[in-house]
């Protein structure tokens, strides 16, 4: 009996399958075209779904050795079932081959199947609560069908009862794994996901790349849309990256807007636009709403406004694009990309930017600051410094992007701090003065690429008038666009953060330095300078080179909980439950540190508008600049020595 009927499930499972992959096909087809290299990334898939998909999923170790014995064990055990049982290759060393990964994979189930019973909150529930009961039941029905392929029990054990029995098992192992694969279901991420990370969107995260400057707009082009209006406006290979979301929620956790009681949730905006790429409401999503707004109030399909309809604007406004979501999806989907993407339609085409964002983009077209600030006023912090101009220099080793710090009076201690290090080295250095534009880091996170654009051209323009081998910034989110973003633009150019020259120029022994006293010290990881460019270890080695041996926060590294200060969430001022500046100071509480040593305006800011008492925040530069010993032989100039990032985990 099972000889006849395994034949019939397994190729009718097969076939379903294929025509759901067929539809899903065509639902990802609605989007924009986008170009990539599908064969090359078919044959690329592979090494990325066990290299570097398995990075990330190997940071929790439980879920980590779960998903190698339920994976593999699921793929070897479906295509041996497909050789031994559809085929009718009822070999032994193929039976025990069969037995071996359907153990393994029931083994992995089990796991999964604890794991289930007291679920973590970020977890989604409904359907996927089944999906262990249904790996287990594949796996077990194929283990006792396989029993006389090996030849360890006899044909036609157990007669017609077992028989109907294993039947129904087997029906309902494979209805999940192939039917669900790719007409919708819990198993839905793996057909979508391989497809996913064969064809991403950003190929270059892959092979231990990094890629986290956001696309430009084409804005020449008459026919191209500003931004993302409807979920059709995605590219397709974006509509097809939310279609592999496992739900784990691992975004969910990291989010500090979330965290913050804001309306955001980044799960469930990528389920959102799921619900938006087939047509329905989000009646049926099984995971944490947005903080204050219930589920089943959205719905839309792909050729309706986002907007309104799938998600309210104020969530995509909560976002700090701080990439921590980005960061620990294992799935490795782009939210920031399709929330800046929305933002976009809301700023260019609806003039839709909430609270102070109008008049912040505004300030930026008119005075090429944020703040409103008269530009002539760029240099007053440093009128007793008589810092060279490039204007005047034409040419200097190290151009000093001073950013719209200037403007800020508890960031000019930065920048003098900075100043007063630099010449300590006797470092040939410059500044581009009243020439100097904001980086456009702010309109392009509120979603103005226009004015973005202008000001990144504008830039480019400038500088190319100068010889200069590299540019330092002390605001990683100056570093982050002139070095990831203004290359699209032919601004090409060596681009450092202050702590990455420090440590440098420390290694080259070119600064007399005292040991740093008294204050326990603990470090906050800016989001532009971590999760965004990989670079963690030159803060801490100038640290450790004051005699500073930092106190970590829990959430430090690639996972240190943001300040709140990025993506204009301080402009647009979405109001939540708690403020995000407040819960890491907490995290900082937590250690006993009594100095909180920063290497960001916008943090800085942050941290110090939390009321007090609270630790000192100094910026690395200050700490350096304190430690410098005054009556000390001359330095000599530093080596030019170019480090690498290298992550802190």
């Amino acid at each position: 009996m099972l000889n006849t009927l395994l034949p019939i499930l397994l190729f009718a499972a097969l076939g379903l399958a294929a025509l759901g992959a067929l539809r899903r096909v065509n639902m990802w087809r609605r989007g924009r075209p986008s170009k990539v290299n599908l064969i090359g990334g078919l044959l690329a898939m592979p090494k990325r779904y066990m290299v570097d998909l398995h990075h990330v999923v190997a940071r929790d170790k439980y879920i980590a050795n779960t998903h190698v014995a339920t994976a593999g064990g699921a793929v070897a055990s479906l295509v041996l079932a497909i050789l031994v049982h559809g085929f009718g290759l009822h070999n032994r060393i193929l039976g025990y081959a069969l037995l071996l990964m359907s153990a393994v994979m029931f083994v992995g189930a089990i796991f999964v199947y604890l794991r289930r019973r007291n679920p973590p909150a970020r977890l989604s529930k409904g359907p996927w609560m089944r999906l262990p009961k249904s790996l287990l039941a594949f796996s077990a029905s194929f283990f006792l069908v396989t029993l006389p392929v090996a030849g360890i029990l006899p044909e036609n054990f157990g007669g017609w009862l077992l028989a109907a029995i294993l039947g129904v098992g087997v029906l309902w192992g494979v209805s999940e794994l192939l039917f669900g694969m790719t007409w919708g279901g819990p198993m839905k991420h793996a057909f979508a996901g391989a497809l996913h990370l064969a064809w991403h969107r950003r190929a270059e995260r892959f092979g231990g790349g990094r890629s986290t400057g956001l696309k430009p707009l084409d804005l020449n082009d008459p026919t191209a849309p500003l931004g993302v209006e409807k979920p059709k406006d995605f590219t397709w290979n974006q509509l097809l990256g939310f279609d592999a979301c496992v739900q784990c929620g691992k975004c969910e956790a990291a989010c500090p807007a979330f965290a913050a009681g804001q309306p955001l949730n980044p799960k469930k905006l990528i389920q959102d636009m799921v619900v938006g790429l087939a047509g329905g409401t989000d009646a049926k999503f099984a995971g944490s709403p947005y903080p204050g707004k219930p589920v089943g109030e959205h719905g839309g399909n792909p050729h309706q406004p986002i907007v309104n309809g799938l998600v309210d604007a104020e969530t995509l406004w909560s976002c700090t694009t701080c990439r921590a979501c980005v960061e620990e999806c294992p799935m490795m989907i782009e939210h920031v990309d399709a929330i800046v993407d929305m933002r976009r339609h809301l700023t260019l085409e609806k003039g839709a930017t909430p609270n102070k964002g109008a008049e912040v983009l505004e300030n930026l077209i008119a005075t090429d600051n944020p703040g409103g600030f008269a530009p002539g006023g760029r240099m007053n912090w440093a009128a007793d410094l008589n810092l060279n101009l490039l204007s005047e220099k034409k040419s200097t080793d190290v151009l000093f992007w001073v950013g719209d710090g200037a403007f800020d009076m508890r960031n000019q201690r930065t920048l003098r701090a900075f100043v007063k290090v630099l010449k300590a080295a006797n470092i040939d250095f410059a500044v581009l003065g009243l020439e100097e534009r904001d980086s456009g880091d702010v309109a392009r996170r509120l979603g103005d690429e226009a004015t973005f654009q202008l000001l990144a051209k504008r830039n480019i323009q400038t500088l190319g008038k100068y010889s200069f081998n590299r540019i330092v910034t002390c605001d990683p989110h100056s570093f982050h666009v002139l070095k990831n973003e203004y290359g699209a633009f032919d601004g090409n150019y060596l681009v450092q953060h202050h702590s990455t020259y420090l440590a440098e120029i420390i290694d080259a022994g070119a600064l007399n330095l005292g040991q740093h006293k008294g204050d326990s010290v603990t470090y906050h990881d800016p989001c532009y300078l971590g999760r965004y460019n990989g670079e963690y270890e030159a803060p801490r080695q100038v640290l450790r080179a004051l005699g500073i041996e930092v106190k970590e926060m829990q959430r430090s590294g690639f996972r240190s909980r943001c300040c709140g200060g990025g993506g204009g969430a301080p402009i647009t001022d979405i109001p939540g439950k708690q403020r995000i500046p407040d819960m890491r100071m907490e995290d900082i509480r937590e250690t006993g540190a009594e100095l909180v040593a920063v290497g960001c305006p916008q943090c800085t800011a942050m941290l110090e508008g939390v009321v007090e008492p609270r630790p000192v925040i100094k910026d690395i530069a200050e700490l350096v600049a304190d430690a410098l010993l005054e009556d000390a032989a001359p330095s000599k100039p530093a080596a030019s020595v170019k480090r690498e990032p290298a992550e802190v985990h």
